[in-house]
């Protein structure tokens, strides 16, 4: 075991970390540059910065054609963890080139793959496979590719051990949103939203067990679908909402999908393409005669339900608070930033809530949660517990992530 005083001297040095993302958009891989200094909730973080490398059009083609729900082939799965591990394994190069130069170089990688499959235990308990079956989470890219082109020990598999512990396996970033942005005096809310929609809640001078944080529904993912549907796959999004301002909202499509089980369910919860991916929207265009309604209102519809769905799940599922707006200020990251439309229906939903993109911190949208698994991937290597119980229903704290030692 460490010493008293190397721990100390470990806690003082600044540390360099890399984190890997790609989300349930499945565009491509978010690399994320960060000094560290402390550890565990005395962790402090200077971003250094990001790029991004879109997946080749072919290999996003198959990765989405294997995600749940889907019958995908053994050997495909097995062929995509190789090629998504290169994918991530050379952006982890460049990135070191680019992002930390000649003086610096990161002790640690944070890779969190792929999610191809994610089976919550409320999910997983009806899989024909076991009645006993509790959960399970799928995520794709071989960290050992990443470590061998890096000469980095890399970090990944985060989800698992809180499955392991009868937990969701999800969301896995409030512990990261509470040492970054927790405030003396203001309640925040930190909103992303990328496929899917998730909120930490952090209430002014909150500790770790007060965090509230779990999936509020869909983010782009039923944006990006019908996008995709009606552009015959030339578009993968609407560009900064501009399709869904030039269309109505049809407010018994809206309605309809409001009474979604997932959205009245109770915290913890988590959610995926399994909710809200390309069977949602075929079954939406099933039933109802698509004829009647034009492209761009199927898409302000949809844009609609993201934003009415993350405001009824704050009034819902966030403590009430007396002649006050449920928070002080709501901290928006990821892609649906930038779509004007979305958050113009998102202000509108909840007046008095100052709504402000999270680049104002100093940390990209498209960079945030890169940075976070860049976070836990150096609390794994200082064995430090980074879910949170309450969040993810885990039966207790666990370390997070399967160290892949550099060669």
């Amino acid at each position: 075991m460490p010493s008293e005083t190397t721990r100390l001297n470990r806690s003082r040095q600044i540390r360099y970390a890399l984190g890997l993302m790609s989300g349930t958009s499945c565009d491509g891989v978010d690399a994320a540059a960060i000094a560290v200094t402390g550890r565990g909730l005395g962790m402090r973080v200077r971003f250094i910065g990001h790029l991004h490398r879109a997946y080749p059009p072919g290999l996003r083609r198959r990765l989405l054609e294997v995600m749940a729900p889907a019958a995908a082939r053994t050997e495909e799965l097995c062929a995509l963890h190789a090629a998504v591990g290169d994918c991530f394994a050379e952006t982890a190069a460049r990135a070191t080139r680019e992002l930390f130069g000649v003086r610096s170089r990161p002790e640690v990688i944070g890779s969190h793959g792929q999610t191809v499959c994610h089976l919550p235990p409320r999910r997983a308990v009806r899989a024909r496979s076991s009645r006993s079956f509790v959960g399970a989470t799928l995520q794709i890219g071989d960290p050992a590719r990443i470590a061998r082109r890096t000469g980095v020990t890399t970090v990944a598999d985060f989800r698992q051990a809180d499955i392991a512990a009868a937990g969701q396996g999800a969301p896995l970033v409030p512990w990261t949103d509470h040492v970054l942005f927790t405030h003396a005096k203001r309640c925040r809310g930190i909103q992303n939203i990328g496929g899917i929609a998730n909120v930490t809640y952090l209430p002014a001078a909150g500790r770790p067990e007060d965090v509230i944080a779990f999936d509020s529904g869909p983010g782009n993912m039923v944006i990006d679908e019908f996008v995709r549907h009606f552009t015959k796959g030339r578009r993968q999004f609407d560009d900064r909402g501009r399709r869904a301002r030039r269309g109505r909202v049809v407010e018994s499509v809206l309605h309809a999908w409001l009474r979604h089980p997932f959205l009245r369910r109770r915290p913890p919860k988590t959610a995926g393409r399994e909710d809200f991916g390309r069977t949602f929207v075929q079954q939406a265009l099933r039933n109802t005669d698509a004829a009647t309604i034009r492209p761009d209102d199927w898409i302000a519809t949809a844009t609609a339900l993201t934003a009415q769905s993350i405001a009824d799940a704050y009034r819902r599922f966030l403590p009430a608070r007396v002649q006050r707006p449920l928070l002080d200020e709501l901290i928006v990251t990821g892609g649906g930033a930038r779509n004007a439309a979305l958050l113009g229906m998102l202000a509108d939903a909840l007046p008095g809530i100052a709504i402000r993109p999270i680049d104002e911190f100093g940390i990209p949208d498209a960079a945030k949660e890169a940075v976070s698994f860049a976070m836990l991937a150096v609390a794994c290597l200082d064995r430090v517990p980074a879910n949170l119980p309450r969040v993810t229903g885990a039966q207790g704290p666990v370390i997070l992530g399967s160290i892949t030692p550099a060669p």
